[in-house]
């Protein structure tokens, strides 16, 4: 893992925010990850969270309650950095440890492994998380990432 990798995903959540998140963007963008996913066949989980709530939540055929848990392990970790759990996970690589031991957080609860992303609102800061869980962790990331990406750029997101 190296730092170049890390200032790229510092660079996504620069880029990749929202002008405001409530529940019909949360259910928007829900829908528009599971679209994609389900055009590609992947068997993945798809979460929306606004703080601690749950605003949308699937699974694809191919996933199991191991993803649901994974997810919100995920979700644990950008809650309590504010940052993608790559961008955590990459962090500690990047020093030369793993987060499993050096963050002393419970390792049933916490996953810093690829897939959740903030929902960062402009001007606000992280407001909630999206993520999936079901693919190897970059690729996880990767899906996310391109789809927030895809949706910010859409009509889907813009307000009126």
């Amino acid at each position: 893992m190296s730092a170049e990798l890390l200032a790229d995903l510092a660079a996504e959540e620069e880029r990749l925010q929202f002008t405001r998140f409530d529940n019909d963007v949360a259910l928007a963008l829900g829908m528009f990850l599971m679209d994609a996913a389900r055009e590609r066949e992947l068997p993945v989980v798809v979460s929306v969270r606004r703080g601690q709530q749950r605003l949308f939540h699937a699974a694809l055929p191919g996933t199991a309650a191991d993803n649901d848990a994974w997810i919100e392990r995920k979700s644990r970790v950008v809650d309590r950095y504010g940052r993608s759990s790559y961008y955590v996970g990459t962090s500690f690589r990047v020093r030369g440890k793993t987060f499993e031991e050096a963050s002393r957080l419970d390792p049933t609860e916490y996953a810093a492994h690829g897939g959740v992303f903030p929902v960062i609102v402009s001007g606000v800061g992280p407001v909630g998380t999206v993520g999936v869980s079901g693919l190897p962790q970059a690729e996880d990331h990767a899906f996310v990432v391109e789809q927030v990406e895809a949706f910010l750029a859409s009509s889907a997101q813009r307000t009126t």
